[in-house]
């Protein structure tokens, strides 16, 4: 808060009432709010928000006039915005956003006067500048009319909706026009959104990777359905078994773990090459680790994976096992084809009808194809040497031969 004022700069309207705002908040510091009852509160709640609207719009004007009078050179600041976000300790961010507003209402006055009035606020005042701002070219025209409807609707609307709204602003002024301009303004969009793409990932050297990503809507959704499916209630009961799932909506760590089984499990015959070969993940190890040892396994990539998850990986995901003797030499170069082919899959299925557990009757169409003899000691990917095993069995059979050691965990 301001502790004392020129007199000159408090004779303006806006001086005054800022000096006004700082006393009665000085005041109110203190004042109980648990006295309250609910129907005042619920009053109260919204008619601040529309006052804080309209210090937001007063602001705005207000750095706009900073920018006027170039107030960023008098401190060597490079923009207005870089001004603003010394004087007030905002984030560069914020401080962006609020000389975009800034420009926003300046070009726009209807909207600034709805602000000011605190019919709506600085988020939805951005979409409804941006929507009339579209409107360029042949509909240059309709902007008085387009900002008319859309603050009309603001009352019933957040800024989401306004947005599609605004996309769509022609179906009410020029229905004719209306498919055109939606389409121009996503291909813009999505433009834009591409050459924002990203994606960053760094290993903290404690078994962890981190890692940021900037994606277009479109591809994010289909990311976030993938990861749903896996993470679901359903698939987790099925490759986890019974009561490992508390909730029916996905935590960030049953999404994180889905995560991990995506990239598992994406197909390697889907990928690029790199330097002539298929973009494949090699796993390294001893002989004495792939047969139940304790040493530590490497990707190629130079990742150490503990025995249990080196010897899970080498069976169900698409990596080929690369056998080390003691001096580090290759005994033996995993095969490439471990999956069975459709013509494969349909034969023992039609031969073994459901999961050969002994206890389990899961049809064929849900089960996993194993290799009874593992792919890592030898075993062919054929009709032969092959057991349909549901999820949950398959994952139970892998887990059970590691606690045993027992080579072939389904021969009798």
């Amino acid at each position: 808060m301001s502790e004392h004022h020129d007199d000159h700069r408090d004779g303006h309207p806006v001086a005054r009432f800022v000096a006004v705002l700082e006393a009665e908040l000085a005041d109110l510091v203190d004042a109980p709010t648990w006295s309250l009852d609910a129907g005042a509160t619920a009053d109260l709640v919204p008619r601040l928000a529309r006052v804080v609207a309209g210090v937001q719009e007063l602001e705005a004007r207000m750095v706009g006039q900073a920018g006027d009078l170039d107030l960023p050179g008098t401190i060597g600041a490079r923009s207005l915005a870089a001004w603003l976000a010394r004087v007030t300790r905002v984030t560069g961010g914020e401080a962006a956003r609020k000389v975009r507003l800034a420009g926003d209402l300046a070009a726009h006055e209807p909207t600034r006067l709805a602000m000011a009035s605190g019919r709506v606020h600085a988020e939805q005042a951005r979409v409804i500048a941006a929507a009339v701002g579209d409107l360029d070219g042949d509909h240059a025209q309709w902007r008085e009319k387009a900002e008319a409807h859309l603050l009309g609707e603001a009352a019933h609307h957040d800024a989401h909706d306004l947005k599609t709204l605004g996309r769509r602003i022609l179906e009410s002024i020029d229905p004719d026009r209306a498919d055109e301009h939606e389409a121009k303004l996503l291909e813009a969009e999505e433009a834009r959104a591409r050459k924002r793409t990203a994606f960053t990932v760094w290993d903290d050297g404690e078994g962890l990777a981190h890692g940021r990503f900037t994606m277009p809507s479109a591809q994010a959704s289909m990311l976030r359905k993938a990861l749903a499916a896996i993470a679901a209630p359903k698939h987790v009961r099925a490759t986890e078994g019974a009561g490992t799932y508390e909730f029916e909506r996905p935590t960030p760590e049953k999404l994180g773990q889905a995560f991990c089984e995506y990239v598992e499990r994406y197909p390697t015959d889907r990928l690029p090459s790199m330097g002539g070969t298929s973009a494949t993940v090699v796993v390294t190890m001893t002989l004495e680790t792939l047969l139940g040892g304790l040493a530590a396994a490497h990707l190629d990539t130079g990742v150490a994976l503990s025995p249990d998850q080196a010897r899970r990986m080498a069976c169900e995901a698409g990596i080929i096992p690369a056998v080390l003797d003691g001096q580090g030499h290759v005994l033996d170069l995993g095969r490439r084809r471990r999956f069975h082919t459709p013509a494969q899959r349909l034969s023992i299925g039609l031969e073994q009808q459901h999961c050969q557990h002994p206890t389990c009757t899961t049809p064929a169409a849900y089960c996993h194809t194993h290799h009874t003899t593992p792919w890592s000691e030898g075993g062919r990917t054929d009709t032969h040497d092959a057991a349909l095993l549901c999820p949950f069995h398959h994952h139970q059979t892998h887990r059970a031969a590691h606690a045993t050691g027992a080579t072939h965990p389904l021969r009798t």
